[in-house]
């Protein structure tokens, strides 16, 4: 831990941390359950209702640059804070104002705002914890876990309660307010994040290894691309999958919500594990098989067997996500080698998993058959294994 802080304010950050990952999820992933109801009542295309997920994902590439910019002219509690009001507010309005305008633009407002909450609690936890960074990130992935599993499996259960899809999508707008005061709690004023041009000498910049000029880099960034691509065809599709298999909405969503509880422990556990055993090609073929034979049962389209595909499909979720994360910071000498390689791999890797699902979309609304889909999937993971492999194991910094 950073000896700048001491043990409360430590504690107090990581809370926030924790409740404001919650907050960089719901949004998106509360469209899956819904995608079905919400294209039917609005009569719209499968590639339409699929801008509802792509778009936000997409703006969590191209803008996440905008996280230092905003960080240096405005500071970092009164920028995260405008962020997090910025997806509280876009998230309620989808319960006052219906219509496809209004869930589009607010998708491109809370993907704006998520591209600059991402990277700066990513800044805070190589700043204050750059000894413990695996465990904060596995906190950190655990709450975006959270936020995740709550939205996939409760949204369903609101719309069937209530009967409304705009009160399902905009509930999740209260999870803001935690978010507020937990911000506001772990944030008195004195805490903030450095950027790189404050903290690296003009002599020292020249030491920094430029990631687009390295192969390593470019790995990383196709990897990250591939799991968040992964992530998010599953998260959007799954829910439309099932019923078109027979299964009820409700169930569905149930459905979901198994797979998502699954990956919220092993978003926290995978990290530990990893950090404890550093054999990280087992680690990560593991995760990587258990994906495709889950999409093999799903494939299947029993039901008994999707279930347990649901509970398989956890593993990879859960887990490739904060062992990506970490890539950069094995393979970095330096904070600012870090920063800058996370950088260009969220960037690229985000507009990547933003542009998956939409293909999946166009594919089946030009075939109007999910075999497809699960042969995208089953794609996405063959071409991680491959990366695996070259990629290879942890890097050994010798002192």
């Amino acid at each position: 831990m950073s000896t700048k802080i001491n043990r409360r304010n430590a504690a107090l950050i990581i809370i926030a941390i924790f409740v404001i990952s919650i907050n960089m999820r719901p949004a998106i992933t509360s469209i899956g359950p819904m995608l079905e109801t919400i294209r039917e009542q609005l009569v719209l295309s499968n590639a339409q209702v699929s801008l509802l997920t792509s778009v936000p994902v997409i703006c969590m590439g191209i803008f996440a640059m905008l996280a230092p910019f905003l960080n240096r002219s405005f500071g970092l509690k009164c920028t995260m804070t405008v962020m997090i009001i910025l997806v509280g507010t876009m998230t309620a309005l989808r319960g006052f104002i219906p219509g496809y305008p209004v869930l589009i633009g607010t998708a491109f407002i809370v993907g704006i705002a998520i591209a600059v909450m991402g990277p700066l609690l990513s800044a805070m936890i190589k700043q204050y914890f750059p000894d413990r960074a695996a465990s904060v990130i596995a906190i950190y992935s655990f709450g975006m876990g959270v936020g995740s599993a709550a939205s996939a499996g409760l949204t369903a259960v609101f719309f069937d309660t209530t009967g409304s899809y705009l009160f399902a999508l905009s509930i999740w707008s209260v999870l803001a307010l935690v978010g507020l005061v937990a911000w506001f709690l772990a944030m008195p004023g004195q805490v903030e994040v450095r950027q790189l041009d404050t903290i690296v000498v003009k002599a020292e910049r020249k030491k920094v290894r430029s990631p687009w000029k390295s192969r390593k880099a470019w790995l990383f960034l196709l990897f990250f691309g591939l799991q968040s691509s992964a992530f998010f065809s599953i998260i959007t599709w799954l829910a439309p999958i099932a019923t078109s298999a027979g299964m009820t909405l409700l169930q569905a969503g149930t459905l979901l919500s198994v797979m998502t509880t699954v990956q919220i422990f092993l978003n926290i556990l995978l990290p530990l594990l990893m950090q404890r055993f550093s054999a990280r090609k087992f680690w990560l073929l593991l995760m990587l098989i258990a994906g495709m034979t889950s999409i093999i049962l799903f494939w299947t389209g029993i039901h008994s067997l999707m279930w347990i595909g649901a509970f398989i499909m956890g593993i990879p979720l859960g887990g490739l996500f904060p062992v990506a994360l970490l890539l950069p910071l094995d393979e970095t000498e330096t904070a600012e080698e870090a920063s800058a390689w996370t950088a260009m791999m969220q960037t690229g890797g985000f507009i990547m998993g933003g542009i998956l699902p939409l293909l999946i979309a166009l594919v089946f609304d030009w075939t109007d058959n999910h075999h497809y889909t699960f042969v995208i999937m089953m794609l996405l993971y063959t071409m991680m294994v491959v990366l695996t492999f070259l990629i290879g194991d942890k890097k050994r910094k010798t002192t």
